[in-house]
């Protein structure tokens, strides 16, 4: 089964969903290689390299749903109810965990007395006083959050899987880049 042009998000939908996927399989991935370093200037880089993707994240996160609420999405494929009510929910969760993650890992920078200026040159200012303790608890928090996103994308990535492979519904090309001859008309 193939999608119809009318049954596949927008280009900036689309745009948004591949550039954050991206972003955040690469700044979990720097986060799990600086976390195994000794001190040295290439972690000092990769640190500031995840900081930088996490404001990112967050921003284009922003953008993300400013979009989703302001733009309708294609119409639900045709599933289950449980299987419906299981995507919005996974929805969700991705969507908070796009904020907290990033949150977190801001607010602990700021607890652990470390200032996050954006590219180097745009500083940010403290979610939180320096405070030891905290840090050691925004650092567990952060982490945690990172690996619950990790496990949430991976179920997303599962289920469109089984939706393009198993039930071959044609769910997965709703978000799947296209070329400029096949224009949608969802934004």
């Amino acid at each position: 089964m193939t999608s119809s042009p009318t049954d596949r998000y927008g280009t900036l939908a689309i745009a948004l969903h591949w550039l954050l996927a991206v972003l955040i399989a690469g700044s979990f991935c720097v986060g799990l290689t600086m976390s195994d370093m000794a001190i040295s200037p290439m972690r000092l880089k990769l640190f500031n390299w995840h900081k930088w993707a996490g404001i990112t994240i967050l921003a284009l996160s922003a953008l993300r749903l400013l979009w989703r609420l302001t733009h309708r999405p294609p119409a639900d494929v045709p599933m289950p109810v449980w299987q419906q009510r299981a995507a919005h929910a996974t929805h969700g969760v991705l969507y908070g965990l796009f904020f907290l993650v990033p949150l977190a890992g801001w607010a602990y920078s700021s607890a652990a007395g470390f200032p996050v200026v954006v590219f180097g040159v745009i500083p940010l200012p403290d979610l939180m006083p320096v405070d030891r303790a905290l840090a050691e608890l925004l650092k567990s928090s952060h982490h945690m959050l990172a690996f619950a996103l990790a496990f949430v994308v991976l179920a997303h990535i599962a289920a469109a899987l089984k939706h393009q492979f198993l039930d071959r519904d044609g769910l997965l090309l709703r978000m799947w880049p296209h070329d400029k001859s096949t224009t949608s008309q969802t934004p």
